[in-house]
């Protein structure tokens, strides 16, 4: 039978998701944050902004009837899919979750795995030139270090304008491996800081960082829910109607 689906996105992955679950029948409802200026939306009914914290989400989900919600946001972002299990959990309908597979050293690779922004920006050793791409909300801790400087990118602009010693990108991925050691090496780069998002499409990087022997500061995935989890669109559609 049909369900009414509603999918927690701001991903590639949830914009897919959408697509097939329309084609396949279901009523789908996406949410995103309203964070991004001009996002590409998915196929189906859209909602924008938040709820007002899970007691919010939760009575969104009983006036639209939603038999079982997505979640299908970027890998960071914790709060929103805390905030999805005790909506789910609170109204009796399904929770589940895509989840793209993070990513793995490979050989080559020079990576050391931190826990948070905060402890990326204090290992980072003095006067380095770094490559920031960790979103616009949490380059405070690197700024802070008037002996580091280098490139910041991201898609949207930040809050503040950072020093001058340091070189603002907005720019929307993907990027190839060659534009990316163009860039490391035009602004001699010897460390990147990165978070754990997964996916090809951001990898382009970290191939860049290995065949250039910069070193990564790799910012490992928050905890999030148990849930039923799956790597890819059609394998969570495939979970969805079980």
């Amino acid at each position: 039978m049909p369900s009414r689906v509603l999918i927690l996105g701001g991903t590639g992955e949830a914009r897919a998701l959408a697509l097939l679950s329309m084609n396949e029948g279901h009523d789908v409802i996406t949410s995103l944050a309203g964070r991004t200026s001009g996002p590409l939306l998915p196929a189906g009914r859209v909602r924008f902004g938040g709820f007002g914290g899970p007691e919010g989400l939760a009575q969104f989900v009983r006036e639209e009837s939603i038999d079982v919600i997505a979640d299908a946001t970027h890998p960071f972002a914790a709060q929103i899919s805390a905030h999805g299990y005790a909506a789910a959990q609170s109204c009796h309908i399904r929770y589940v979750r895509l989840e793209r597979p993070a990513w793995r050293a490979q050989a080559g690779d020079a990576w050391t795995s931190v826990k948070d922004t905060g402890e990326a920006a204090t290992i980072i050793p003095p006067n380095t030139r770094v490559l920031l791409t960790i979103g616009r909300k949490a380059i405070s801790p690197f700024v802070a270090r008037h002996d580091l400087s280098g490139v910041i990118r991201m898609i949207e602009p930040p809050e503040r304008q950072p020093p001058a010693r340091w070189k603002l990108i907005l720019a929307r991925p993907p990027f190839t491996a060659e534009q990316e050691k163009a860039l490391m090496r035009a602004h001699d780069i010897s460390v990147l800081v990165t978070k754990n998002a997964g996916g090809a499409q951001m990898a382009s990087k970290l191939q860049a960082a290995r065949e250039l022997r910069v070193t990564v500061i790799m910012i490992e995935r928050p905890q999030k829910p148990p849930a039923e989890t799956a790597a890819t669109p059609e394998e969570l559609l495939n979970i969805i109607e079980a």
